[in-house]
């Protein structure tokens, strides 16, 4: 497996999985599958911030994409990311997700991120765990704030710490 840049020939592969998980989990919070311009546009918006999109390959295989971006649009929140990991349904609980967040997290320091969150459905267990061992801790639970499939979903809230610094640089 080889994590690298996504490069536009890959949107193809991340829409597919991006819209599996739009129909078939509650990892995505829209009912609405997205359509290629719709990924083209997303990456153009990531390398346009200056923020990656890696995919996890093997061979010509996309197996999976991870990426973040700001987390809320107010200059106080400039040194925090929210990023997004998936791997496509073949490949999950086989390291994709891991080998993904491995290579995303060392980019979010290198840009002089402070802090890097995730918001996981409550009830996605893997991701909770995978993440915790990555050293991420729950720092919150929102609950019955989302819908999908007929029922209210919890959102916890989990944070990375990338750096020691003890004030922020401007």
């Amino acid at each position: 497996m080889q994590i690298r840049d996504a490069v536009e020939s890959d949107l193809p592969a991340i829409l597919t999985i991006y819209n599996d998980a739009v129909l078939q989990t509650t990892a995505i919070w829209n009912d609405t599958p997205v359509d290629l311009d719709n990924r083209r546009a997303w990456l153009a918006d990531r390398r346009r911030a200056g923020y990656p999109v890696l995919v996890a390959t093997e061979g010509e295989t996309v197996l999976g994409y991870a990426s973040f971006g700001d987390w809320r649009a107010f200059d106080g929140y400039r040194h925090t990311v929210e990023h997004s990991v998936y791997v496509a349904a073949e490949g999950r609980g086989k390291g994709i997700g891991r080998a993904l967040m491995q290579a995303l997290i060392p980019r979010a320091r290198a840009l002089g991120k402070h802090t890097m969150v995730a918001g996981i459905e409550a009830g996605n267990t893997a991701s909770i765990r995978l993440h915790e061992t990555l050293g991420f801790r729950q720092v919150g639970l929102l609950p019955q704030v989302g819908c999908k499939f007929g029922q209210w979903l919890d959102l916890a809230f989990l944070q990375l710490t990338l750096d020691d610094r003890p004030a922020p640089y401007a």
